[in-house]
């Protein structure tokens, strides 16, 4: 069995594989998967009998898997795919995250997995990884993050075709599409009450910490919350996780969710909120009393804020949810119980106060968009940085003009980041612009509707 190359990164044992058998012995297949850099489940499918050579030699699996585009398109970033006979490295399983696959009609069983070699590129490439490193710069301060992330998505009817426009979903039960903007409405949970079960159902089994299900700002909008953990890698994973159990309830439904930003321009968009607070080795939370950990962490997510853009908004459609008065950040603004600031402050007793970053769309990375977060934090904490002043008026009164308003903008920060590349690498960088750079030239390759219907008859 391999060791890892990460601290903070627990590797999978052939116990854990024995122990799941004992339990589940009917099992006939094994899934080691990864969730790439736009979200999209990937991996490879092993008959049980050949799962324990992955518990002690890893399994194969090539480095640009992580360097795949929107599209699953291999573009080839910085060299790294075609010109370089795109390599291998060995990925090795995740402690504790062996779990069924409940929603498949045999029994299957998954497990994530991570790069653990270093032999061609550094498996930083893994954005898990990164994630693994930063946490580390806490521990060193004697500092614990604990993280919750909230995720918002839309269900519709199922598309005939990739190219056909989404349709609100139907409701099974008043056989209606969800109409207006019932927010926290009963009702709505009701109409797909089913959907809902199950996904609740699902991460039970797969240890998944989902809680708290609520209607949306908009029709066919949803959002779940995932419990509080004192593990960010963890808190990452469920995430993670979490956008598969939905997409594939939703399609034993006879559905499609999305957690694409702005799926309808009309509608609100859909976000990723992490919460996160900081406690000390005695397990007291160091943000309570409004303390000068809060000021500092405050202060460095406001400066960090525009440098990590393209990770909290990773693509194209992400920026036509940042308008004014749709509870969204047009401004890198905090403030005490406020939904128009990127930075929140909710209310609750003293020992649960903690900072809601509410910049993130519901597609991006959640181990990127936690390592920009941490690294802001960070970066406050040891510069010593003070916010700006808090807002309890409506922040989104007053757009930041130095707030990136497309992908291109947001790409220029990040390739010239001065803090976040000492965090996440310059090299880790360069890749990710490159990637969403290319990754760009390619979406503007394609001709558009819109062209068809203005310029065709000219």
């Amino acid at each position: 069995m391999s060791k890892s190359i990460f601290k903070k990164v627990k590797l999978a044992e052939s116990k854990e594989l024995n122990n799941y058998l004992k339990e589940h012995p009917e099992t006939k297949y094994l899934d080691a998967i990864i969730s790439d850099l736009s979200g999209i489940i990937r991996g490879k499918r092993m008959p049980i009998k050949d799962a324990a050579k992955l518990f002690t030699n890893g399994i194969q699996f090539c480095y640009s898997t992580f360097l795949l585009d929107a599209s699953g398109y291999c573009p080839d970033v910085k060299g790294r795919g075609f010109s370089d006979g795109d390599p291998d490295a060995t990925y090795y399983p995740i402690a504790n995250s062996l779990q069924p696959l409940p929603w498949h009609k045999d029994p299957i069983a998954q497990v994530l997995i991570t790069i653990q070699d270093d032999h061609r590129y550094s498996s930083l490439m893994d954005p898990r990884n990164i994630l693994a490193k930063i946490i580390e710069k806490f521990e060193d301060e004697k500092l614990y993050p604990k993280v919750a992330f909230e995720l918002e998505f839309y269900l519709f009817d199922k598309r005939k075709s990739i190219y056909e426009k989404p349709k609100v979903a139907t409701s099974p039960r008043s056989q209606r599409r969800s109409e207006g903007t019932q927010v926290y409405g009963m009702k709505e949970l009701d109409d797909y009450y089913d959907f809902l079960e199950d996904v609740n159902l699902f991460c039970q089994k797969q240890k998944i910490p989902a809680t708290t299900a609520s209607s949306e700002f908009a029709p066919g909008q949803y959002e779940i919350n995932l419990k509080y953990s004192d593990d960010p890698l963890k808190a990452a994973d469920h995430s993670a996780l979490l956008r598969r159990v939905i997409k594939e309830t939703a399609e034993l439904h006879g559905y499609e969710a999305s957690f694409l930003s702005k799926p309808f321009l009309d509608q609100s968009g859909s976000g990723m909120h992490v919460h996160i607070s900081l406690f000390n080795e005695k397990g007291d939370n160091v943000y309570a009393n409004k303390s000068k950990y809060l000021s500092h962490s405050i202060g460095g997510l406001q400066k960090t804020m525009y440098e990590a853009f393209a990770i909290f908004a990773p693509n194209i459609n992400a920026y036509r949810r940042f308008l004014p008065n749709q509870f969204v950040p047009v401004n890198n603004s905090w403030g005490p119980n406020n939904r128009s600031v990127a930075l929140r402050i909710p209310t609750g007793d003293l020992a649960s106060t903690r900072i809601e970053h509410r910049v993130s769309g519901a597609e991006a990375n959640p181990y990127l968009v936690l390592s920009s977060i941490l690294t802001g934090i960070h970066y406050g904490i040891k510069k010593k940085l003070n916010p700006d002043k808090p807002r309890t008026d409506n922040a989104c009164e007053n757009p930041d003009k130095n707030m990136p308003r497309n992908i291109e903008e947001s790409l220029n920060l990040l390739a010239n980041s001065k803090i976040l590349q000492k965090y996440i690498t310059q090299e880790y960088i360069d890749l990710y612009v490159d990637l969403k750079r290319k990754e760009l030239e390619t979406y503007q390759d394609e001709i558009s509707n819109i062209e068809y219907k203005w310029y065709l008859n000219l």
